[in-house]
């Protein structure tokens, strides 16, 4: 059998000590091929976005193995987990987190200054993926003028900057309407499909995962389901694009 590229075997997150204890996570298993298209749903609390900073390296679990590529990062340091960061994962998140007075082109290559890359590859690098997310012409733009789906587009261009193998995005249409969502979402089923880019995706929103290829759902810090999407959407409803924004 093929070593997938992340795995948790028994991962179990504990908040607190003694009356204050909360299991967070209870013993999930969790295996992730590489170039799939992941939401993880499930209600507030049920432990889904824990999962995710696992995941992403932001949190360690307090019991069992999180493996990425076959290695061990539960027995990373910190500063070891934040090379993986750099290295292999991109961020999206639902309030875009964006320098508010600095270009779309500078917002993009800060992964890239504190990798320490040259300016003229950080230029280079930052100008590709704003092409890739469809905002060539916009380099010099701040986000105060920029509509939110420009911001989201920009915070994905500086998740892919980097050329990471996973994309962690949380809510990522949490904050857009009803034509954006379905935009953005067009957007990381493109990236997954045409650059092998795994995504896993937290979403609330039933008709946002339903681009997704395969639905994890989250419940009391156990997987309650977990099963492949028959029919993922493949273009936004025609309702949905006709609305007005």
């Amino acid at each position: 059998m093929s070593v997938p590229l992340i795995e948790l075997r028994s991962i179990s997150k504990r908040y607190g000590e003694g009356a204050a204890e909360l299991m967070a996570l209870k013993t999930i298993d969790l295996r992730i091929e590489a170039g799939e298209f992941v939401a993880i749903m499930g209600p507030s609390g049920s432990g889904k976005s824990t999962a995710m900073n696992i995941l992403g390296c932001l949190d360690t679990p307090t019991g069992g193995q999180y493996l990425f590529k076959g290695a061990r990062v539960e027995t990373l340091s910190r500063d070891q987990r934040a090379r993986l960061r750099r290295r292999y994962l991109g961020f999206v998140f639902q309030g875009f987190n964006l320098l508010a007075r600095t270009s779309a082109k500078e917002n993009v290559e800060l992964p890239l200054l504190y990798r320490g890359d040259s300016a003229h590859d950080r230029a280079r690098a930052a100008a590709q993926a704003l092409s890739d997310v469809g905002l060539a012409g916009w380099e010099t733009h701040t986000p105060g003028e920029l509509s939110g789906g420009q911001q989201q587009r920009v915070a994905i261009a500086r998740a892919i900057v980097t050329q990471p193998a996973v994309v962690l995005a949380d809510e990522p249409t949490g904050n857009l309407d009803t034509r954006r969502s379905h935009e953005i979402m067009g957007l990381l089923m493109a990236l997954n499909r045409d650059h092998g880019i795994t995504v896993l995706m937290v979403t609330h929103e039933p008709d946002m995962a339903a681009y997704a290829h395969r639905m994890v759902h989250f419940l009391d810090g156990r997987i309650a389901k977990d099963a492949v999407n028959p029919t993922p959407t493949t273009e936004a409803p025609a309702s949905a694009l006709s609305e007005t924004t």
